[in-house]
């Protein structure tokens, strides 16, 4: 079986692929790259390899990624060093000899400087084209926006106000949940016929936040619509009401390419890959508002 090496272990996506991998193979065949190892005693515990390393520093992750087959590189959180982290993370993969490599990148329509996430774009597109001219094996897997994401992006209070409150329009998203593209992960890494391919990974079913809307009114019984401010009503009013000004660029960047339709798509990757129908946002909604 493959050495298989998952980065980002840690955080809720790495974690759950790992999950996943010790449904599909032996612990042995599974190693992951922190940067703090005592997050991961549980792990150790079952067998798995732990490997500790950093995107910023490349000798750590050629050491690291010695005798790994496949490497599932997890995107970096660090938006303002990601290019740089990103770049030694595929270098020392050729360094290393590592056979193939999944990235998670992201799903898009508009990949100039114009698109309202391009803060968050640029690291991806460089990370495809690097790996691409590489050498290496690699799939990229081009995640939505996660349906996990939905609770913070209609508001913690949104039962109490009846509002969600997002400059997105009329766009609609084609929402998944981080668990099964993680499942998918974990089956691409344990199968074959996935090199040099690139994968869209979406849900079934696009919506709009006034569908989410509709969705959580029938879920709880309380009437809830979606207001779409301008970007700078929007600005103003989470600024007044003490917002940190990063959130409210995170959130007025993602309601700008939802309305912009960027990730108004939807493709049969997911499914395929799972081999079953992708968890719909009506599921998960119900998980969280139905109690």
């Amino acid at each position: 079986m493959s050495k298989i090496l998952v980065t980002g272990a840690t955080g809720g996506l790495g974690s759950a692929v790992v999950n996943f991998l010790l449904e599909k193979t032996a612990a042995s065949n599974i190693a992951v790259l922190v940067r703090d190892a005592a997050k991961v005693e549980a792990l150790k515990e079952k067998g798995v390899n732990v490997l500790v390393g950093d995107y910023s520093d490349f000798d750590s992750l050629v050491a690291a990624f010695q005798g790994i087959d496949k490497l599932y590189f997890v995107s970096g959180s660090d938006i303002h060093n990601r290019i740089s982290q990103q770049e030694n993370v595929v270098k020392a993969a050729v360094a290393a000899g590592v056979k193939h490599v999944v990235y998670t990148s992201f799903q898009r329509k508009n990949e100039t400087e114009t698109s309202p996430i391009a803060f968050v774009a640029e690291g991806h597109l460089k990370t495809e084209e690097w790996l691409k001219a590489s050498g290496l094996t690699y799939t990229i897997l081009k995640h939505g926006l996660y349906t996990d994401l939905l609770p913070m992006f209609v508001g913690e209070q949104v039962l109490e106000t009846g509002v969600i409150y997002q400059p997105a329009g009329d766009g609609k998203t084609a929402f998944a949940l981080r668990t099964d593209m993680a499942e998918a992960g974990a089956n691409v890494l344990t199968s074959e016929g996935h090199e040099n391919k690139t994968y869209e990974i979406t849900g079934s079913k696009t919506y709009s936040y006034q569908d989410i809307a509709n969705i959580i009114s029938k879920i709880t019984g309380k009437q809830i619509v979606h207001v779409s401010p301008s970007v700078e009503e929007f600005t103003k009013t989470l600024t007044e009401v003490g917002v940190p000004a990063e959130y409210i660029g995170l959130f007025a960047g993602f309601s700008g390419a939802i309305k912009d339709g960027e990730f108004d798509e939807v493709s049969s990757d997911l499914a395929d890959l799972l081999g079953r129908t992708p968890v719909d946002a009506e599921t998960f909604l119900q998980g969280v508002y139905g109690k």
